[in-house]
Formats: C-alpha cells, sequence, structure tokens
C-alpha cells in the first residue's frame, strides 16, 4: 500500500503540470480575428423623379459624372437615321484630328461624288448641293455631315477617310465596341439604311464621347453653316440655344422616326449639370419636332428635381464587427458623400475589409466603403463605433 501511494503524488503532480502548461499555451495562444460583416450598403433617395416619358418610342436620361436617371420603352435596339453620322464625324476626328481653329485638309468632290448626290437625291434621302472638283476642307464636310445632315457627304468622308464605304463602315463597329455600344450596328454611314440600330443608353455613351472633342461639340453647337455650293444651311436642332440645350444631332425617315440625341448644360446650385439623353421612335407628324419635344419637356422637368443632396452620412453604420466570444460593435463611416442627385437616385456601396485582430480600439480602421459613381470611385474609410475586447480565460480554455 505504502508503494501504490508513493506513485499517486508523481501521477498528481504530473497532472498539475500537464495542467499548468495547457492553460499557459492556450492564454498565449492567438486569439482569432474578429469579423467585419457588411450591413446594407445601398443608399436610396426618397420618392421618384417625375419625368413626362413619351409614350411611344425609346428614351434614355442620364446626368453626366453622376449616372443614368431613367429610360421608357423597348430595350431592343432600333434604327437611329442619322444619328449614325455622329458616330462618323468621331472616327474621321479620331483618324484626322482637328485643333479648335484649324480646317484641315482639303477635299476634292469627285464625279462618283457627285452621282452618290444625284442618287441621294432621287431616294429624297437628306443632301446638299455639291459639283465635281468643289473643294470642301475637312471641317466644312463635318459641318456639312452635322448641320444639314447631308447622307452624300457622309459617303464622301467615309470613301476619303478609308478607302471605301465599306471598311469605313467595319471601322465605325470596331469603334462601337471600343466605347462599349454592346447594342449598336452599324450597316452604312449616313444611317439611311434601317440596319443601323442602338439603343438610347448606347446612343448616350456615343453622344458623351462625341461631345467631349472640342472640335465635334463646336460644329454641333452652331445654328446654320455656309457652304462653297450649297449656300447656308440649318441646323435641324431647332432646342439649340433654348432651355439649356447644346446639340447634338438630330434624325428621322420612315423607320426610325423622329430622333434626337442630345446635351444640355442646366443650371443648379454652386454650379452647371451636364444632361445627356436619346429619344427616338416618334411618329407623331412633324416626327423630328415630336422627338425634340419630348426631349425639352425631359429636360425641363429633371431641372426642376436635380439638387445636391447628402446620400451617406459621417457616422452612418454600413458594418457589425463581430467576435466568438459574443464582443462585438458596428463599424461606421468617418465621411459623408453629397452629390447632384434626384428622387429616387441610389448608391451601391462595396465594403472592403481590412486585416484586423480580436481586440480593436474605439475608431479603428476595419475597411473601406467602396461607392463607385459613373466610373468614379469614392473611398469612405470605415472605424468601429465602440471597443472591442479580447476574449477572457474562459473562451480561450473552452475553445482548443
Amino acid at each position: 500500500m505504502v508503494g501504490g501511494g508513493g506513485l499517486v503524488l508523481p501521477a498528481l503532480g504530473i497532472l498539475v503540470i500537464a495542467v499548468v502548461v495547457f492553460g499557459t499555451v492556450q492564454w498565449l495562444r492567438p486569439a482569432p480575428a474578429a469579423t467585419v460583416r457588411a450591413m446594407d450598403t445601398t443608399f436610396t433617395l426618397a420618392g421618384n423623379p417625375a419625368l413626362p416619358w413619351p409614350k411611344l418610342g425609346e428614351a434614355a436620361l442620364a446626368v453626366s459624372g453622376v449616372g443614368l436617371v431613367g429610360s421608357s420603352g423597348s430595350t431592343v435596339p432600333v434604327p437611329i437615321a442619322s444619328i449614325t453620322k455622329v458616330m462618323v464625324a468621331l472616327l474621321v476626328l479620331r483618324d484626322h484630328p482637328l485643333a479648335s481653329g484649324q480646317s484641315g485638309p482639303s477635299i476634292t468632290i469627285t464625279p462618283a461624288d457627285v452621282t452618290q448626290y444625284q442618287t441621294d437625291v432621287s431616294e429624297q434621302q437628306s443632301v446638299v448641293a455639291v459639283i465635281a472638283g468643289e473643294q470642301l476642307t475637312e471641317l466644312q464636310a463635318l459641318q456639312a455631315l452635322l448641320i444639314p445632315s447631308a447622307n452624300n457627304i457622309a459617303d464622301t468622308l467615309a470613301v476619303w477617310n478609308s478607302g471605301s464605304v465599306s471598311a469605313f463602315v467595319t471601322a465605325m463597329n470596331a469603334e462601337a465596341v471600343t466605347l462599349g455600344l454592346t447594342h449598336t450596328h452599324f450597316v452604312g454611314p449616313s444611317g439611311f439604311a434601317p440596319g443601323s440600330v442602338s439603343t438610347p443608353q448606347d446612343l448616350i455613351r456615343l453622344g458623351q464621347a462625341a461631345m467631349a472633342n472640342p472640335v465635334l461639340a463646336s460644329i454641333v453647337a452652331m445654328p446654320a453653316v455656309t457652304l462653297p455650293v450649297a449656300g447656308t444651311l440649318q441646323n435641324y436642332d431647332y432646342d439649340l440655344g433654348h432651355g439649356g440645350f447644346i446639340g447634338i444631332k438630330t434624325g428621322s425617315d420612315g423607320q426610325a422616326g423622329g430622333c434626337f440625341l442630345f446635351e444640355a448644360k442646366l443650371p443648379v446650385p454652386g454650379g452647371t449639370a451636364t444632361v445627356d439623353g436619346a429619344v427616338l421612335g416618334q411618329q407623331a407628324a412633324p416626327i423630328v419636332q415630336s422627338a425634340l419635344t419630348a426631349s425639352s419637356g425631359l429636360v425641363q422637368a429633371l431641372a426642376s428635381q436635380l439638387a445636391d443632396r447628402q446620400l451617406i452620412h459621417r457616422g452612418q453604420q454600413v458594418a457589425e464587427v463581430v467576435t466568438p466570444w459574443g464582443a462585438r460593435t458596428t463599424a461606421v463611416t468617418t465621411q459623408s458623400l453629397s452629390m447632384l442627385a434626384w428622387p429616387g437616385f441610389d448608391l451601391a456601396g462595396h465594403l472592403h475589409v481590412d486585416r484586423i485582430g480580436s481586440t480593436l480600439q474605439r475608431g479603428q480602421r476595419v475597411g473601406t466603403l467602396d461607392v463607385d459613381v459613373d466610373g468614379t470611385t469614392h473611398a469612405i474609410p470605415v472605424v468601429t463605433a465602440g471597443v472591442v475586447h479580447g476574449p477572457g480565460l474562459g473562451f480561450k480554455l473552452g475553445n482548443l
């Protein structure tokens, strides 16, 4: 019996040592990191924009630097008539750039150009008169293309730029891909063929790219142009100079109806808003005027609803910080975000979480709320609203 008792003491000592070692290891063992869980990161203004969308056709409206306001009608690509010429001008100026004040090289009107003009006249297309040997500068040709909307000059520019109409049309479609116009396709440079189609949303992108070129923007702002043979011709954009409209292109024919791709500048508190839009498929006669009237109504209605509005408030809860041992706090934004917006406008944020530990101080950064606004990302730091304490002994001993 004495010998057996002697064995108990060493065993008990070993057990005590094991417990102490286990406890020490568990205490010193790093605790699991806290977890950051995103809450609702969609921010929406109350209400809906009250806009007089046309009852027929398709339309879309956007504010530059902010995003799409809304759209109406089908999303299926439809004929766009002479709005096609905006891509023609953009492509010509890409391949033969002009600086403000430059006229560019001369383009000689050939007998083939005259024949094309006569064919277009017989088909009652939109044309400007030309004669063989007439000299047009690049700038004059672009003015003839965009202001009186000359189909024959669209063909002349296509051949001058790319060697043939077919090669130019291939380049037009390639440029559409580059611009992200996923629902746009061209079959000719004038838009007379109904196979040249697009959507209002795509056309807004095209219009914004066009108006970013100062020479093109200056042409579509002209109320009239005087050409060597054709004389003085008026711009079909009768909204130009009214209600903030600064361009850009009308279009009309039997398949497309009345169409208008436009840009307007609207005064808003603290600055100016650039509004881009497109109205397609208007059938009420006169069809071009119907498209212009619908566009003007949309812009005027939006103007009264645009204001600088706060979408995200400083201290707004966007996440929760939690731990396996029950410690928790919220995470909040450190900055507010205000921008030009309208009723019903919404933003979607995405929370990027930093690598964090098991204990956090109040105001410690845990991530970034990235908010994309029309291609521009606003990064708002996110911090803890309270303290997160590490685990106690009970948790450490009870969790291997």
